[in-house]
C-alpha cells in the first residue's frame, strides 16, 4: 500500500532524481542509448519509459450504510532504481471520474436492493465511458451497516466479477480505516509534517479510527457512532431506527420507535450524546462508552492522546469542515456541527488539520492505495495455469533469516505456521510470504529453498502449487533453484518486491509488458475483518 509519500517527478527527461529517498531513476535498456528519437513520440509510447514505468486504471465502489459512490482512477507506479531493486512506488494518481454520492438502496431492513444498487455502477461505468476489461484493480467496499445486509456478501463477489479483471470484494472495519486513511490525505499528512495524526472517519454507520505515525499506519478501530442510524421524515417521524440508534436515543432520554415523532431539539440532544460518546470513547481510559461502543478492540486513550494531529473524514466530516449545510433526513448534519464545537472548545487534544477529502476517502483509498507491483525478476513456471488468480490466502511464518540458513530451521517455522492455520484442511491454493535478508549468496538460496520444500512437503505431495511472495529481490533465482535444482514439479510462482502478511488475500494479475510486472492487489480479511485471531481455525473462510 502507498506510504502516503506523494512521490511526483517530472517525465519530461530521461533521468529523474528523487532526493526525498536518494534514488538517481536512469531508463535504460541495456547498453543502449536513452536518447528520445528526433520525432515527437508519446512518451507513455515509448518501450524505454514502459519498462520502467506502469500505468494502471483502478476502480473503488464504496457502499457504505448511507452512501454509495465510484470513482475511477489512474495511478502510474515507477521501478524505485535502488540496488537489486525491483519494488515500484506510486508517484502519480490522479482521479479520472468520480460520481455524484447516492443513498445506498435498501430493499428492506435486511437487505440491500441489489438491482438498484447495479443501475449506480451501471451508470457510473457508462459516464465515465469505462468499460470492466478496462480496469486493471480495484476494491468493492461494503461497510457499516450495509455490510450487516444479509445480501451483503453476495452483491460484493458478484461486483468484484462484472467491475473488472482483478476488483476484489473486502470489507471489515480495520480494512476501511485504513482506506479512508489514506484516502483523506492523513497518511500523506503524517509523512509530510512529521507527526502522528489521527484520522476520524466518520460514516453513515460507523466511524472509524486509524493511528498513524510519520506515514506509518500504526493502529485501526472502529466505533458504533454514525450520522445516519436514525432517520426522519420531513415532518419529523422516525423512518429507520437501527438497533445503535436506539442506545443513543435511550441515552438521550428518549424511548423511540420506528413512526415516532421527534422534534429538532430532541435530535440535537441525541447528536450532541453521540459526540460525548465518541469524544468519552476516544479519550477516556476505561470509559463505559469504550467498552459498549467501540466494534474492535479497544484503542489505547494514553496512544491517541499522543497525536499531533487530527483529521476528520468520511460524510459526517464534510458538515465537520462546514462544506455541506443541507439536512439528509438524518442526524450526520447535527453530529458533525456538534462534534466541530467540541473541537472548537478545545475537548480534544489534537491540532485539527483543515484538509481533508472528506466524503470521498474511502473510495479514493480503495481505488488508489490497494495496489503494489511485483518488479521484473518474478519466476512463473506456467503463467497460464497459474494466473491470473483471485483471493488466494497469505501465510506468513515468523521467519528470520541468519546468515547461514539451516534448511531444517526453516521447514520447521514453515510447517509450524502452517499447521496453525490448519493449511492441510484447506482446498484453497495459499501464499506463502517471506522476508529476505543478507547477501543473495547462492547456498543461502539454497538452504532457504530446501527449508521451503521440506516445510510445504504436504502441499507439494499433492501437487499444489507454490505460490511465494518476498520483500527482497530474489524471485527470479529462488525459483529457478526450486525447479532445476530441487526438481520440484508443482506450478511454481515467486514474486519480489511485495509486503505482505497473515489474514492478507491477494489477487495476482497477468504479466505486464514490456515492464515484467504482475500487479498484485491486496486486502486484509476479506468479511473476517473483525474474527478474534486467537482462533485460527476461523481464519480461513473466505470469499468463494
Amino acid at each position: 500500500m502507498h506510504d502516503g509519500h506523494d512521490h511526483s517527478h517530472d517525465h519530461s527527461h530521461s533521468h529523474n532524481h528523487d532526493h526525498s529517498n536518494g534514488t538517481h531513476v536512469h531508463w535504460h535498456d541495456g547498453d543502449h542509448d536513452h536518447h528520445l528519437p528526433e520525432e515527437e513520440v508519446a512518451l507513455e509510447d515509448n518501450p524505454l519509459w514502459q519498462r520502467d514505468n506502469v500505468v494502471l486504471w483502478s476502480v473503488g465502489i464504496d457502499i457504505g450504510s448511507a452512501g454509495t459512490q465510484i470513482l475511477f482512477s489512474r495511478v502510474q507506479l515507477q521501478r524505485q532504481a535502488a540496488e537489486l531493486s525491483s519494488r515500484y512506488i506510486v508517484i502519480d494518481r490522479e482521479t479520472y471520474y468520480a460520481s455524484p454520492v447516492s443513498l445506498t438502496p435498501y430493499r428492506s431492513d435486511t437487505l440491500i436492493d441489489d438491482r438498484a444498487l447495479g443501475a449506480l455502477v451501471d451508470d457510473a461505468y457508462n459516464e465515465a465511458r469505462v468499460r470492466p476489461e478496462d480496469i486493471d484493480t480495484g476494491v468493492v467496499i461494503l461497510t457499516g451497516e450495509a455490510l450487516r445486509r444479509e445480501n451483503a456478501h453476495r452483491i460484493a463477489s458478484i461486483l468484484s466479477e462484472k467491475c473488472g479483471d482483478l476488483v476484489c470484494a473486502t470489507a471489515g472495519h480495520h480494512m476501511e480505516a485504513r482506506l479512508a486513511a489514506y484516502g483523506s490525505g492523513a497518511a500523506r499528512s503524517s509523512f509530510d509534517r512529521n507527526e502522528r495524526i489521527i484520522n476520524i472517519d466518520i460514516g453513515g454507520g460507523t466511524t472509524k479510527v486509524t493511528m498513524i505515525d510519520h506515514g506509518k499506519l500504526l493502529e485501526t478501530g472502529a466505533i458504533h457512532v454514525g450520522g445516519r442510524l436514525l432517520a426522519v421524515s420531513d415532518e419529523g417521524v422516525i423512518e429507520r431506527l437501527d438497533p445503535a440508534g436506539h442506545t443513543h436515543a435511550q441515552r438521550a432520554g428518549f424511548e423511540w420507535e420506528v413512526g415516532d415523532i421527534v422534534t429538532p431539539e430532541q435530535l440535537d440532544a441525541v447528536a450532541g450524546g453521540m459526540a460525548d460518546t465518541l469524544v468519552n470513547a476516544l479519550l477516556s481510559e476505561g470509559s463505559a462508552e469504550a467498552s459498549e461502543f467501540y466494534l474492535t478492540d479497544i484503542l489505547s486513550p494514553t496512544e491517541l492522546r499522543r497525536a499531533d494531529s487530527v483529521v476528520f473524514s468520511g460524510g459526517v466530516a464534510e458538515f465537520f469542515y462546514g462544506r455541506e449545510q443541507r439536512d439528509f433526513g438524518d442526524i450526520g448534519r447535527r453530529l458533525g456541527e456538534a462534534l466541530r464545537r467540541r473541537v472548537n472548545a478545545g475537548v480534544m487534544p489534537w491540532n485539527l488539520l483543515e484538509d481533508s477529502q472528506g466524503i470521498r476517502a474511502t473510495a479514493l483509498g480503495a481505488s488508489e492505495y490497494t495496489t503494489q507491483l511485483s518488479g521484473n525478476t518474478c519466476y512463473v513456471s506456467d503463467e497460464d495455469a497459474m494466473l491470473p488468480r483471485r483471493n488466494l490466502q497469505v501465510i506468513k511464518p515468523p521467519l528470520i533469516l541468519d546468515e547461514a540458513i539451516k534448511a531444517t530451521d526453516v521447514a520447521e517455522v514453515i510447517a509450524t505456521h502452517l499447521a496453525k492455520f490448519e493449511a492441510e484442511t484447506l482446498s484453497n491454493d495459499l501464499v506463502l510470504a517471506l522476508n529476505w535478508t543478507g547477501a543473495p549468496r547462492y547456498q543461502r538460496l539454497l538452504a532457504l529453498a530446501e527449508g521451503i520444500k521440506q516445510g510445504f512437503s504436504t502441499q507439494l505431495a499433492s501437487r499444489k502449487p507454490l505460490y511465494l511472495v518476498l520483500d527482497g529481490d530474489v524471485a527470479m533465482t529462488l525459483g529457478t533453484i526450486l525447479r532445476q535444482d530441487l526438481h520440484i514439479n508443482s506450478p511454481i510462482l515467486v514474486i519480489d518486491g511485495i509486503r505482505l502478511a497473515d489474514f492478507d488475500y491477494i489477487d495476482i494479475g497477468r504479466v505486464r509488458q514490456p515492464s515484467c510486472t504482475l500487479p498484485v492487489t491486496i486486502k486484509s480479511l476479506i468479511f473476517n475483518d473483525t474474527l478474534d485471531s486467537t482462533k485460527p481455525e476461523r481464519i480461513h473462510h473466505r470469499v468463494t
